[in-house]
């Protein structure tokens, strides 16, 4: 496991205060593209950025920058979805995104936050659920964009998309909670958190256990407070047969969280594994 790649991860995620969020996203993607060169990716955007500061004056308003923010975006470098295979994990890492011009929402809402700052466009990411969404601050009032197609989003549409989620989950009803709830800008660590379990969940699905490990040990550098991420990396060092780093995640999980619902599943794969290794 190429520890300097970790290492490095590690320093960018480390601080809440100057979180480096496109580059952490670049850098994700060290895993599986072990000699990506996360610098060369970040003097491409900022390629892209100077291209649009030549198109703003310090007059050009914040509406009319987002215009050509968008314009610049969809219309001319031509992002999107990848209708054909949404959940390819290329849609997720950003090289492969700037390359293909294909992504997911939150990919390309990182991509149209790094460009919209250096015009001076504060546009911060929100966690919908199931949708990630962008939300800037314009005179005009809050603008919630879809970062798919660019396109603003009024409360009805944000309701019927919602709606579905929260009848899911039961929030229905005496429970119903309001939109805004689900509006507020997410933290920089809370971004990069969500981009990460989405490669956990297309790796998970395929079963691609060593791209998921590489995934996995970053969420116990960005989530250190999280046993169950540890708990989870232990189960993907089983399934490599890494027996003794799996054990110890394993215990320390249930030594930091005896009462834990799946606490005795946890002391099962434990005895199992333990006898795994008398065998060896």
């Amino acid at each position: 496991m190429p520890t300097q790649q970790l290492d490095y991860f590690t320093s960018l995620v480390t601080e809440d205060e100057h979180f480096p969020l496109t580059e952490a996203a670049i850098a994700v993607a060290q895993h599986a593209y072990p000699d990506l060169d996360v610098q060369g990716i970040l003097d491409h955007l900022d390629e892209l950025g100077n291209k649009l500061k030549l198109r703003v004056t310090p007059e050009t308003s914040p509406i009319q920058r987002l215009q050509i923010l968008k314009h610049f975006f969809y219309n001319e470098l031509g992002f999107g979805p990848n209708p054909n295979d949404f959940y390819a994990p290329e849609n997720s890492y950003l090289h492969q995104v700037i390359e293909n011009r294909r992504g997911v929402p939150i990919s390309l809402a990182i991509l149209m936050m790094e460009l919209g700052q250096q015009i001076g466009l504060k546009i911060r990411g929100v966690s919908f659920p199931n949708h990630f969404m962008m939300r800037i601050s314009l005179q005009q009032g809050e603008v919630i964009m879809d970062p798919l197609t660019g396109e603003s989003l009024s409360k009805h549409e944000l309701q019927e998309m919602l709606d579905p989620y929260l009848d899911a989950k039961g929030y229905r009803g005496e429970l119903s909670l309001p939109l805004n709830v689900f509006l507020r800008a997410s933290s920089p660590r809370e971004i990069l958190s969500r981009f990460l379990r989405n490669l956990k969940m297309i790796y998970s699905e395929h079963e691609r256990w060593e791209r998921l490990l590489g995934i996995q040990e970053r969420m116990v550098i960005l989530l250190p407070d999280s046993i169950e991420e540890v708990r989870d990396r232990g189960l993907i060092f089983a399934q490599l047969e890494y027996l003794r780093p799996a054990l110890a995640d394993m215990h320390r999980y249930l030594s930091e969280a005896p009462g834990a619902e799946d606490a005795n599943d946890i002391r099962e794969h434990i005895a199992t594994l333990e006898s795994q290794t008398k065998l060896h």
